[in-house]
C-alpha cells in the first residue's frame, strides 16, 4: 500500500503577542480558521495547535480502538473519545507535557477486564500516540464501558 499524505497550511503575520495566523487543511474541513497568541496561552475563543493536536489525537484514538476492539470480535455501537492536551508553562518555555485520553464504548458482548485491555493496547498502537509519546511526560488513558 502506498503512503499517504495529509496537508495542512497556517500563516502568521506580526509579532508573537500581537500578530495573528489562519490554518487551514486541503480537505477544506476548515479554512482560513484564525488563531492568536490570546487563543494559545490565554482562554480567548478560537483555535491554537494544540487543541488541533487533542483533535487528531481523539480521533485517531477512537478509530484504532474501534479497529482493536472488532478485530477480537467486539464490534462497538461507539466509541466516544476526549482528548486533554497539557501545555507546560516552565523555564524551558512551553511544552506539550502530556495527553489524557478519556474514552467511553458501548461495545455489545465484553467484559471491563477485556475492553480494559484492549483500550490499553489501542493507545499504544494509536499512529498519533506514536507519534506524540517520545515527547510527552505521559499519555493517560481512562476508558469505561458503557
Amino acid at each position: 500500500m502506498p503512503n499517504i499524505d495529509r496537508r495542512a497550511s497556517a500563516i502568521w503575520r506580526g509579532d508573537l503577542k500581537s500578530g495573528k495566523g489562519e490554518v487551514t487543511a486541503t480537505s477544506a474541513v476548515f479554512q482560513s480558521t484564525p488563531y492568536t497568541f490570546a487563543t494559545r496561552f490565554e482562554n480567548a475563543p478560537g483555535t491554537n495547535p494544540e487543541e488541533l493536536i487533542a483533535a487528531a489525537h481523539a480521533a485517531c484514538y477512537s478509530m484504532a480502538f474501534s479497529n482493536a476492539l472488532a478485530s477480537k470480535g467486539h464490534v462497538p455501537e461507539s466509541i466516544e473519545t476526549t482528548a486533554t492536551l497539557t501545555l507546560a508553562l516552565g523555564e524551558g518555555g512551553p511544552k506539550i507535557s502530556k495527553v489524557r485520553l478519556e474514552t467511553r464504548g458501548k461495545v455489545p458482548g465484553i467484559d471491563n477486564a477485556k475492553f480494559l485491555e484492549i483500550a490499553r493496547e489501542a493507545k499504544d498502537g494509536c499512529p498519533v500516540s506514536k507519534l506524540l509519546k517520545p515527547g510527552l511526560e505521559t499519555i493517560e488513558l481512562d476508558a469505561k464501558l458503557l
